[in-house]
């Protein structure tokens, strides 16, 4: 993969919502060259819990004026509004785009499997978790995140770690899609990517 100095990429996160929220939960995607320059906003919504974030993540990207720019999607984990799975290796399909997954953390894949166990559809669910591969370690300004990808190599995913980490350990669109769906949905940003 050829990696401009202000290659377009997308963050998607997703806005809190308490536990007993039931409707839909706000899915906003950031664009930016590089992570430096923030170029456009997407935004839709998916079910708490539900089956849909694959197929509403792919239609916000595949419908958007920006489709044809996008070379990276970043995803600030493997799920969002609760477990709402995203199927990485469908949403590469879907996309014709690499799939970037930031964790802060390493993640926990038994707490994961008992939190799953209250879903009749569990094994569907870890199956979609499993597939979205191995977990790297990668150092970023003398600490660490992890990731895992689909349609790119290692060795580019660190590169586009190092010029979209601009201010913080996460890519920059991820970090602004985080602070944008909360102050949406809070009245006020907060946290962490």
């Amino acid at each position: 993969m050829k990696i401009k100095p202000e290659i377009r990429v997308i963050g998607i996160d997703d806005a809190p919502f308490k536990k007993e929220h039931t409707g839909d939960v706000l899915i906003v995607g950031s664009i930016f060259r590089s992570g430096i320059f923030m170029d456009g906003l997407l935004s839709c919504y998916v079910k708490k819990d539900g089956l849909d974030a694959t197929d509403r993540i792919s239609k916000m990207i595949n419908e958007s004026r920006h489709k044809d720019q996008l070379r990276v999607i970043f995803l600030n984990g493997v799920a969002v509004a609760g477990f709402n799975i995203i199927d990485i290796q469908r949403l590469n399909r879907k996309t014709n785009l690499p799939v970037i997954i930031v964790i802060r953390d390493m993640p926990n894949f038994e707490k994961i499997k008992n939190a799953l166990s209250r879903f009749k559809d569990k094994r569907k669910r870890l199956k979609m978790i499993k597939n979205a591969g191995k977990v790297h370690e990668i150092k970023i300004k003398k600490s660490r995140i992890f990731v895992q990808f689909v349609g790119i190599d290692l060795n580019d995913v660190r590169k586009l770690l190092k010029i979209t980490c601009t201010h913080s350990l996460v890519p920059e669109p991820l970090r602004i899609s985080h602070l944008i769906a909360s102050g949406i949905v809070e009245g006020h940003s907060r946290g962490k990517a």
